[in-house]
């Protein structure tokens, strides 16, 4: 076969000179460094990030990291995925050009700067969104230029557009908080006011932004008193709650609510305060819409709730409660299923109407499983313990017949 043809299995064969010579794959985005020779972007990135100092291909000292674009044998390979269309190859999209720092520099600076017409200010700062969004690259650099400052003072600056305190909230969200940061925040309660009121804002995009910065300034604060200031406000749960609400929420809009419930509940003292903002009901109703991590912090929220008297009395007298919790039993992860378990744990202790929901569900054939699964200790623990709960709940042939029963580890009863 010549050199400058390999095979592929979709029976096309791909130039050797699109190929790129670490990981061997198409490039997508080549480059040249000092020495002349081409890498895919990702590729020769990840190779000077695990220390190496010399070409892959020559050897030669890499004296300058500097990675130029080498946008013409790019266009080739575009060319050549358009030409091999019906073998499968789909064209690989131009790339977007990492941000230069002078570039970003000057873009925070235009955006701080009170002397500026605010269409100026607003100009730069979605530019630096669109930047951000771009890469994670984008935003490391983005970071490492005092960004966060900038933008807390952008976002609480009363003497500021509304426009650009939003715009800047937007892109703050979008970076990690210091806990200097989160600090400053949460012990200034005109912000924290400011925070509350925006989740009540006209636009959702802002309302969900607002409880994501909410959610990172709780997760980021060591000191239990600031993390209380913010949850101990109703008007900061009933936002929150209002966002997974609202039937238009995005799948970021519900992850940013789940987060942002499941935060604020794990302050003790502040947990009725959900309840009555409606997030039992709220959680019971959303749960089937959430993906894996958001399922299993609304779990999570769900247990910790049920442990209070009115938060366990609100999710008996909703209909679905114990149904879902037992359908969720090894249906989502180890995790949810723990969380699941240890609800159901606390509902049926409470309740004797659970109890008869939990067996009509099928919770006697699901805590069997369990107990014999690879599942966490702890669920397995709290499967045990409503076995035992709810033995006097079963229906006489449901236990006689089981042979599952017979060679389970709870035994006997």
């Amino acid at each position: 076969m010549p050199r400058s043809l390999e095979p592929l299995d979709l029976s096309v064969q791909i130039p050797y000179h699109f190929r790129c010579p670490i990981s061997l794959e198409l490039m997508r985005d080549p480059v040249t460094v000092n020495t002349g020779q081409t890498y895919d972007r990702s590729s020769i990135e990840s190779w000077v990030a695990t220390g190496n100092t010399t070409c892959p291909v020559t050897r030669a000292p890499l004296t300058d990291f500097t990675l130029i674009p080498n946008h013409t044998l790019r266009r080739l390979i575009q060319d050549w995925c358009v030409a091999n269309r019906a073998f499968g190859v789909e064209r690989i999209p131009t790339p977007k050009q990492p941000a230069e720092p002078s570039l970003v520099r000057s873009l925070l600076s235009q955006a701080a700067s009170e002397s500026n017409p605010t269409h100026s200010r607003l100009s730069a700062l979605l530019r630096l969104r669109g930047l951000a969004r771009d890469s994670d690259k984008n935003r490391s650099l983005i970071s490492s230029h005092n960004v966060r400052e900038i933008l807390v003072n952008l976002v609480f600056s009363s003497s500021q557009s509304l426009e650009l305190s939003h715009e800047s909230l937007a892109i703050l969200v979008m970076f990690p908080l210091a806990e200097f940061d989160c600090v400053a925040i949460a012990s200034d309660p005109e912000r924290v006011s400011c925070l509350a009121n925006l989740l009540f804002h006209s636009s959702i995009e802002v309302r969900v932004n607002s409880a994501a910065l909410i959610e990172n300034v709780i997760a980021g604060t060591r000191s239990s008193d600031l993390r209380l200031q913010i949850s101990n406000r109703e008007i900061i749960f009933e936002g929150v709650i209002d966002i997974l609400k609202n039937p238009l929420s995005s799948p970021r809009a519900l992850k940013v609510g789940i987060k942002g419930l499941f935060a604020l509940c794990l302050v003790k003292q502040t947990r009725h305060k959900a309840v009555s903002a409606g997030a039992a009901e709220t959680l019971i109703d959303r749960l089937a819409d959430l993906d894996k991590c958001d399922a299993e912090r609304a779990l999570a929220t769900i247990e910790l709730l049920s442990r209070i008297q009115v938060g366990c009395a609100a999710f008996v007298a909703h209909a679905l409660t114990v149904p879902l919790l037992v359908k969720t039993i090894l249906k989502i992860s180890d995790r949810a299923t723990e969380y699941a378990a240890g609800a159901l744990l606390v509902l049926c202790s409470a309740s004797e109407q659970s109890q008869k929901e939990a067996v009509c569900a099928g919770i006697l054939t699901q805590l069997l499983l369990l107990v014999q699964s690879d599942c966490t200790d702890r669920a397995k623990r709290k499967a045990q313990m409503l076995l035992k709960l709810l033995r006097d709940s079963w229906p006489e042939d449901s236990v006689g017949n089981s042979d599952d029963f017979v060679c389970s580890e709870v035994v006997p009863f």
